[in-house]
């Protein structure tokens, strides 16, 4: 054999064990998440009075979102109490998270949180409407899921 014969046998030695093993680590296209945040503020004056913010997940492509987590908050106040609503298109509001105090922060705000992180939690059609509401307070903050 000449030098040129046994470069080409070397390398497809090499070659054939790596095209030859299957790729256990790939994760499929479809099968992948986007995750999203939303925030949304309401009311006058600087800061959120009240204010929301959603985790919203979906796999690429999906016309359903899932709520993972709602948080909302409220400045200028020490104390009070919230709950989340959510409204999907062409839908009534309906209660997604029921009374809740909200704990000081040790500023001059309050916070209320209702799931957990993660592809958990109830799932809503794209263009659903979720707000947070205080009680004793008339304005709501509202996020639409994209």
């Amino acid at each position: 054999m000449n030098r040129g014969t046994l470069t080409a046998v070397a390398l497809a030695a090499v070659l054939v064990p790596v095209a030859a093993a299957p790729a256990v680590s790939a994760v499929p296209a479809a099968s992948r998440y986007v995750d999203t945040r939303v925030r949304g503020c309401a009311g006058k004056g600087p800061g959120c009075r009240p204010g929301v913010v959603v985790h919203h997940w979906h796999r690429h492509g999906a016309s359903s979102r899932g709520v993972g987590w709602v948080y909302a908050s409220r400045e200028g106040v020490r104390s009070g109490t919230a709950r989340w609503l959510v409204k999907t298109p062409g839908g009534s509001w309906k209660v997604g998270g029921g009374w809740k105090r909200a704990v000081s922060t040790g500023g001059s705000f309050v916070e209320a949180t209702w799931g957990r992180d993660g592809h958990t939690g109830p799932k809503y059609p794209r263009g659903t409407r979720i707000c947070a509401e205080f009680k004793g307070l008339s304005t709501k903050a509202c996020v639409t899921l994209k």
